[in-house]
């Protein structure tokens, strides 16, 4: 068996800093680096892009809204078209990092806001289709299974890779629990752990009422934002590594 592990890197602004980025990219097989809406500079980018095509991580773009103070978790009603313009400016402004670093952009993740709009926002979805569809039609497309995004990218003929969240608590419906609410994010790196070998194999996971939820993924994220956030990644790169799962970018 294999999975890919995902994090969230990147996310510092000029002098201030968020997560390892050097830690996370020593365990984790992609790596979502924000393009500069929600964090992320060019400095940062091009060294985030560096060192992960020094340890042969995939680099993806994950775009958001243009939302620096809020850290990209705030919905924002953008017109489809300009919310497309915004996510090709984002996708080009990292690849070219990428290609800078010998390699390029390898898949698309949204981040934050975006990505729980656009599980059910009909125009907001299409947008980030149309964009990613534009600008490269080979590019990989990640997301929650079942969402209206997943939807409408394969329909539009893009490669889809359904994710699971390693440190999120989940509804009885499969979606995430919104952050404001108790329990949202999970810190116990041997209970993660677990539940991520429980995903992979196919079982249910425990949803945040305690009802049984299966969550069908071929990505596992680990937030590179959370405290402990390199203890859960090597964790659960060790525990599905003891259980003979085997860790590959989905897009290498």
């Amino acid at each position: 068996m294999r999975i890919d592990l995902n994090s969230d890197l990147g996310e510092g602004f000029g002098r201030w800093e968020l997560g390892d980025d050097e830690a996370l990219l020593s365990i984790v097989t992609s790596a979502n680096v924000a393009c500069g809406f929600h964090a992320g500079d060019p400095t940062v980018m091009r060294r985030v892009c560096a060192r992960a095509a020094d340890r042969g991580v995939a680099v993806g773009a994950q775009v958001g809204y243009r939302d620096l103070a809020g850290f990209g978790r705030r919905f924002i009603d953008v017109p489809p078209d300009e919310l497309a313009d915004d996510v090709v400016y984002q996708i080009g402004a990292l690849d070219a990092f990428a290609r800078i670093a010998g390699d390029r952009v390898r898949y698309v993740k949204p981040h934050g806001a975006l990505y729980n709009a656009i599980v059910h926002h009909e125009g907001q979805a299409r947008a980030v289709v149309e964009a990613v569809r534009s600008y490269d039609a080979d590019l990989p497309v990640l997301g929650l299974p079942g969402s209206r995004w997943l939807e409408l990218a394969e329909q539009a003929g893009l490669r889809v890779v359904r994710e699971a969240f390693a440190d999120r608590a989940y509804t009885p419906e499969g979606v995430l629990v919104p952050r404001r609410h108790p329990g949202a994010v999970l810190h116990d790196p041997d209970e993660i752990a677990e539940r991520c070998l429980r995903i992979v194999h196919g079982e249910p996971i425990p949803a945040v009422d305690g009802t049984p939820v299966r969550i069908t993924a071929d990505s596992l994220c680990v937030h590179g934002d959370t405290p402990d956030a390199v203890r859960v990644a090597e964790r659960v790169a060790r525990r599905l590594a003891d259980e003979g799962v085997r860790l590959a970018a989905f897009a290498r």
